[in-house]
């Protein structure tokens, strides 16, 4: 993989095709894509109202050493024809009507654990890179609220 950032719609699926077929080539647990915090919300976007369940397995701290939250920005993983993405209420609203577009995807595990604001969800996605492609970048502007122009990087492969 030679690029790991993408900020138009057809670049991004590349990216994410590329993402998945050097995870997949590598053996790697999963891939982790994420929209860049400073290209992801459009003008209006209330950022105050966008808060995902921290448990990404990423093994981040989203707390500042102040004790504080720290917002982390919208992620997806891809591994084992599984994706894994934790979201809001309303987020997760948004998302089941996205899944509801894509037949060869299914909602297989929601889990909310009583100390992060929100749902771990695993999606089943039975279909090539390009149609995961095509709905992880759909996620990112349908579910996460974020901007056409959002950056999205491959952050772990």
């Amino acid at each position: 993989m030679t690029r790991f950032s993408a900020s138009t719609p057809t670049e991004r699926r590349k990216l994410v095709v590329d993402a998945i077929t050097a995870h997949r080539e590598r053996g790697s647990p999963f891939c982790t894509l994420t929209a860049d915090p400073e290209t992801a919300s459009e003008p209006d976007f209330d950022s105050e109202s966008k808060s995902a369940a921290s448990g990404a397995d990423d093994g981040s701290d989203a707390g500042d050493e102040d004790g504080t939250e720290e917002e982390l920005p919208p992620w997806i993983q891809f591994g084992d024809r599984t994706l894994n993405l934790d979201c809001t209420d309303e987020e997760l609203e948004a998302l089941k009507t996205l899944v509801g577009e894509f037949p060869a995807f299914k909602i297989e595990q929601l889990r909310s654990p009583e100390d992060a604001d929100g749902t771990n969800v695993r999606i089943s996605a039975k279909a090539d890179a390009n149609r995961i492609a095509q709905f992880v970048d759909r996620a990112f502007r349908e579910v996460y609220g974020c901007s056409e122009s959002v950056t999205v990087w491959a952050v772990e492969v």
